[in-house]
């Protein structure tokens, strides 16, 4: 897929050896590049994305996505709305159920930022009149057969008697909500038929709710993995509703990515993992510092991918260390070199980094906060009412 070697040569850090590691580096110049790629496939029109800024995580990263004409981002948590409202994003849908707490915090942001057109999902009355209000509007959550949250496409009367509660209560009815991951680990040709099916399905739904006298402003699908088959569903194009589509991914990139999407797509890795060997404990084994603290784990074994190095297979990680098997024959790198390790999932990487380090040409040129890394204090109201309790 890669040429390793060549891989590696651009993405070195120069002076290396004064950087703590594990570390977090991401490259500017190829973060411009994905976004320019992903722009081109949207034929220019950045009203088309609505990025996911789970894997951005960067104040940086977001600036970079307004600067290039990006105004429609989703988001997961409040913290990492937040963020988005502070980057100078238009149009922000928090998408996640929020109940409780985080949904009266979902409250205060968007009367801290009146400027900001922030949106919620739901899925049931409960959650539609909880925004009674409130300046939020409304998407519905489409469950496409991952069965995380949402509505199926199937309970059309419920979808319609919800879209009638969101008016009800005095909210404004945004669209549709389908995010289609599951498709991720089918080959193209079938990851590409199962989406189009269940995009037929999606459709029937906009109808009904066409027929019953209300429209749909916007229709969102496809994460990174279905992103392609989005784009070649024609019946998105040439309708009422805008349809844009939510990957996040795609601004850094990682191993299980690039394996997902086309080549001539011309995404390239944007955000690394810098770390040095520190034991050869056995012949044939050789460990470096980067275990699941730092690369994540949750898209398997192994993690990553050793760029430059193709005679390393990572193996299972502990939480501080990395151990990777060395083919025979190799003799593989020596205590202390330094690595750069291509995760499988970038998104929870990029969020086990309080800060990165910008590369430009080799060269270090500034150390940026994870702005929306983790998440914001658990308990509403100030931080003095926090430290009080706290004392308590």
């Amino acid at each position: 897929m890669l040429n390793e070697f060549a891989w590696a040569e651009r993405y070195r850090v120069r002076r290396g050896d004064e950087t703590l590691t594990p570390a977090l580096v991401v490259y500017p110049e190829m973060i411009a590049s994905n976004i320019a790629s992903t722009l081109k496939l949207l034929d220019g029109d950045a009203n088309r994305w609505r990025v996911h800024i789970k894997t951005a995580k960067l104040d940086y990263t977001l600036r970079m996505l307004v600067e290039s004409g990006v105004s429609n981002f989703k988001c997961a948590t409040t913290l990492e709305l937040l963020v988005a409202c502070r980057s100078e994003a238009r149009d922000i849908l928090l998408a996640y159920p929020a109940v409780g707490a985080n949904a009266r915090r979902v409250r205060e942001i968007a009367a801290a930022f009146p400027d900001v057109r922030i949106s919620v999902l739901a899925e049931n009355e409960e959650q539609v009149e909880q925004w009674r209000g409130s300046p939020v509007g409304v998407f519905l959550d489409m469950n496409p057969g991952m069965d995380r949250t949402g509505i199926e496409t199937s309970r059309k009367d419920e979808v319609l008697r919800l879209v009638r509660a969101v008016g009800a209560v005095g909210l404004e009815f945004r669209g549709l909500h389908y995010y289609d991951g599951q498709f991720g680990g089918l080959e193209e040709g079938e990851r590409t038929k199962a989406a189009h099916a269940g995009y037929d399905s999606l459709l029937e739904v906009v109808s009904e709710i066409e027929r019953s006298g209300a429209s749909v402003p916007e229709l969102i699908t496809a994460g990174t993995p279905t992103l392609p088959c989005s784009l070649s569903y024609q019946a998105f194009r040439g309708n009422r509703f805008v349809h844009r589509v939510s990957p996040g991914t795609v601004v850094y990139n990682d191993a299980t990515s690039l394996a997902q999407l086309p080549a001539r797509f011309a995404y390239r890795p944007a955000a690394l993992v810098l770390t040095r060997l520190v034991s050869r404990p056995r012949a044939g084994v050789v460990t470096c510092d980067a275990g699941h603290k730092a690369v994540s784990a949750d898209a398997g074994v192994p993690t990553c991918v050793v760029l430059g190095h193709p005679e390393l297979t990572p193996l299972s990680p502990s939480e501080e260390h990395l151990p990777m098997a060395v083919a025979e024959r190799a003799s593989g790198p020596r205590v202390g070199e330094p690595l750069y390790l291509l995760p499988r999932h970038v998104c929870p990487t990029v969020n086990n980094f309080d800060c990165a380090l910008l590369v430009r040409n080799g060269e270090i040129r500034s150390v940026e906060r994870v702005s929306a890394r983790g998440r914001e204090e658990p308990l509403l109201g100030t931080r003095e009412t926090v430290a009080s309790l706290a004392r308590q």
